[in-house]
């Protein structure tokens, strides 16, 4: 007998880089077909980018929420607006990277009961190849299963640059994480799989945003800026909008991930909903 048909599986949706109104409007439009499609009990989003491409406020939280985001992760641009100080001790729903320094404002994980009742454990680490220099996420990763080690159930969004950084993770993880699912590039990448102990993982799970751009931004803003050498006004790109992420399905009993399966739609709704 399967997990699913015992009804061990817990079935959770992460959403990658939510990039401006772009990506928050193809969210509101899509994700409760998405929930309901795919059987969805705990839906994970990243926001770092989704207030103007930049940081996330209070108002756009409640429009992840309203959407049908349950929690919340951000990354390295998480203080980029700095609203965020007024809410963040106090929304137990947004995670940022938990191997910040001691006394950084927020938390670094979290537990989020899915819509069946299993409490998800919710962590952040951010990566330093390519990055700025901040604590070792290794050792945060170890310290956060061991401080939440009664639980099943361990989710991880890994905020890097460098793949090599984010596959050893992985493995070292493997067996005590659920899922591991990478963000940061904005390039969904095609390497999901679930490693010999039981966890799912991907490098990049991709953006939710304009994909006629330069990773969210508009196209000649951004090729100017590189050709020019001379940073240019910051434009978020408009067309092609799509959602990316993974759908990782966990056995809530052991906390082994059954499957990952990587998700991608458009913006427009199927015509059957227009009804």
């Amino acid at each position: 007998m399967s997990a699913d048909d015992n009804g061990n599986a817990l079935n959770i949706l992460f959403i990658g880089d939510v990039f401006g109104r772009p990506g928050r409007e193809v969210l509101a439009r899509r994700l409760p077909q998405l929930r309901s499609q795919h059987g969805v009990h705990l839906c994970i989003a990243n926001g770092e980018n989704s207030a103007g491409g930049k940081g996330l406020t209070y108002d756009v939280a409640q429009q992840f929420y309203d959407s049908g985001v349950d929690a919340i992760t951000l990354g390295n641009h998480s203080w980029d607006n700095r609203s965020i100080f007024s809410f963040i001790d106090h929304d137990k729903r947004i995670v940022r990277p938990a191997n910040y320094p001691e006394g950084t404002p927020g938390r670094g994980a979290t537990v989020v009961k899915a819509s069946d009742g299993t409490p998800v454990v919710i962590a952040q680490f951010l990566c330093r190849l390519f990055m700025n220099p901040i604590n070792c996420p290794f050792h945060a990763a170890d310290e956060v299963y061991d401080q939440y080690g009664s639980h099943k159930v361990f989710f991880m969004d890994l905020h890097g640059e460098s793949t090599s950084e984010k596959i050893a993770m992985a493995w070292r993880m493997d067996g005590r994480y659920s899922a591991i699912v990478g963000t940061h590039t904005h390039v969904q990448t095609a390497d999901e799989r679930i490693l010999p102990n039981g966890t799912a993982f991907i490098t990049d799970a991709g953006m939710t945003g304009s994909h006629d751009s330069v990773i969210g931004m508009d196209i000649d803003t951004a090729v100017t800026s590189f050709v020019s050498g001379i940073r240019q006004p910051f434009r978020i790109a408009k067309d092609n909008v799509k959602i990316m992420g993974v759908l990782v399905k966990v056995n809530k009993e052991t906390g082994c991930a059954i499957k990952i399966e990587r998700i991608q739609t458009n913006g427009a709704l199927p015509d059957t909903e227009h009804a």
